[in-house]
């Protein structure tokens, strides 16, 4: 059954968004765990690097961790492994698949996410089927070589301009997020704030404390 708008918003607060690149002692399973135990409230899987068969394993893995807390799991770019697993739903970038193509494969009852950096890439992402959107880089980034710094001015803007739920992403920390207060946002996507941090339980309880003060 699909979240309503409002639920959705919800599981918004706190949205992981997977990374390899910090995994050492433990693996992304067992910070994914953290995370999950410490307040996140939505996992993205994004791998770049993986080949398609580790990636499905990976995502099957995770996607039970997240049943187990009751937690949204989508996956990035990978419309076909998202359909195979079948997946809470799939999250595309603006050089991805049109989000109409992607809403028809998935079906009206998965979670369609889509990237967005100006007003009128918001705007036509809802038109064409989006439940929510992400929008940034909001801050710089580390994280995403090609990422596009998107003013907080222009987040403000989107957020008026769409009724869907709208999710900042883009070099977030507990240190920086009270600047997103009064955007409209309905919550934060993060990799380094909780992957690259060497407590990852402290870590995503302390950024979920600050988001709910602005939120």
């Amino acid at each position: 059954m699909k979240l309503s708008k409002k639920v959705l918003a919800e599981s918004l607060l706190v949205y992981a968004v997977t990374d390899r690149h910090w995994t050492g002692k433990k693996n992304l399973l067992q910070q994914t765990e953290e995370a999950l135990e410490s307040g996140t409230t939505f996992v993205q899987i994004r791998e770049k690097e993986l080949n398609e068969e580790d990636f499905e394993a990976e995502a099957k893995d995770l996607q039970q961790l997240c049943k187990k807390y009751n937690v949204p799991f989508v996956v990035n770019d990978n419309v076909e492994l998202a359909i195979r697993i079948n997946a809470d739903g799939v999250h595309v970038g603006q050089s991805d698949m049109n989000a109409q193509d992607v809403r028809s494969l998935i079906g009206s009852e998965k979670i369609l996410g889509v990237s967005a950096q100006t007003v009128e890439e918001a705007i036509l992402a809802e038109k064409q089927g989006a439940d929510y959107l992400g929008v940034g880089a909001v801050f710089p980034t580390g994280s995403k070589d090609d990422a596009i710094e998107v003013p907080h001015s222009t987040l403000k803007e989107i957020c008026k301009a769409v009724s869907i739920p709208v999710v900042a992403i883009g070099g977030i920390s507990k240190n920086n997020v009270h600047q997103l207060k009064d955007s409209g946002i309905c919550g934060i996507a993060v990799i380094s704030a909780i992957y690259g941090q060497e407590d990852i339980k402290a870590a995503t309880k302390a950024l979920k404390d600050e988001v709910q003060k602005i939120i």
